[in-house]
């Protein structure tokens, strides 16, 4: 009789199940580590019946990548396909089912992971894809994360490589919830509108740029290109522009022997006090102090 649902036992499948005593002893206690480590990780090829239910959810965060193949996701009332190049994120405790399709069962990369900060990582991942599935284009620099997490852990649990491993796990967990910046940029291909505007103000330091010239230069209202822009930034416009500006203050004054007056001048702030004000709100430190004690 054949066996229609499997846990594990795929050919070719390997994981690794950190003992929980290790992960309180070590993981949880450590200051560097203790807000987001792994507690289980691994790969299932060509997962024939696979099948896992939880009705109760599982203790840990879990992230599961398809690969190749297809299977489904319920949680609660809805149900979601898998595809090829999709992923999902399950939030502790959450009651949950997932399967691979049966005639053509996926191939899945999955981790399980905690830690204090691992409630507000799994939030801002839902927030970027808009719930629990999202899809990936560019997927060579997580596998490549993922296979690096997992070599360092199969190899034991001394302190140095858990700390390796999990502080790969952030950037790991990271090309999901950014994976737009891990994408190559292709001729062709359009940016949208922050990002354009981001690019404007980067050529354009030099000058002292008014909000109403910002969003012409992508053909918005001020109002409305202010609302978009802090919206996917979190700063007001011109915030982060003075931001870009003083940034590359800042450099001014490690590596050349311009007065602030020069400096100013060179990103486009006429008056120098005004611009030592500015400085100093962003800062701290006023540019000379700068200056001064990175010289020490």
């Amino acid at each position: 009789m054949v066996q229609l649902k499997k846990k594990e036992g795929f050919d070719g499948q390997k994981a690794v199940i950190i003992p929980r005593s290790i992960l309180a002893n070590q993981c949880e206690k450590s200051n560097i580590i203790h807000n987001l480590f792994v507690t289980d990780i691994g790969y299932y090829p060509k997962a024939v019946y696979h099948h896992r239910e939880r009705p109760q959810g599982a203790a840990q965060h879990i992230l599961v990548y398809c690969d190749r193949g297809a299977g489904d996701l319920t949680l609660g009332t809805a149900t979601f396909q898998i595809l090829s190049g999709d992923f999902f994120i399950i939030p502790r405790n959450t009651p949950h089912v997932y399967s691979a399709d049966l005639q053509n069962p996926w191939t899945i990369y999955w981790v399980h992971f905690k830690g204090s900060s691992a409630d507000a990582v799994v939030d801002q991942l839902m927030k970027n894809i808009n719930g629990f599935k999202g899809s990936i284009r560019f997927m060579e620099k997580s596998i490549d994360l993922f296979n690096e997490i997992y070599r360092q852990l199969e190899r034991g649990y001394s302190n140095d490589n858990l700390i390796y491993a999990n502080m790969c796990l952030s950037h790991f967990l990271t090309t999901f919830i950014y994976n737009h910046k891990f994408e190559p940029v292709e001729e062709g291909q359009v940016k949208d509108n922050i990002d354009l505007v981001i690019d404007y103000m980067q050529n354009n330091m030099n000058k002292p740029l008014r909000l109403e010239q910002i969003a012409n230069f992508v053909n918005l209202s001020s109002s409305h290109f202010s609302f978009l822009f802090k919206k996917k930034t979190g700063y007001a416009p011109m915030e982060y522009f003075n931001q870009l500006k003083i940034q590359k203050a800042c450099q001014y004054l490690l590596f050349t022997n311009l007065q602030i007056k020069e400096i100013a001048f060179k990103l486009g702030v006429e008056d120098p006090y005004y611009f030592s004000r500015l400085f100093t709100n962003v800062m701290g430190v006023s540019p000379n102090n700068y200056r001064e004690k990175r010289s020490q």
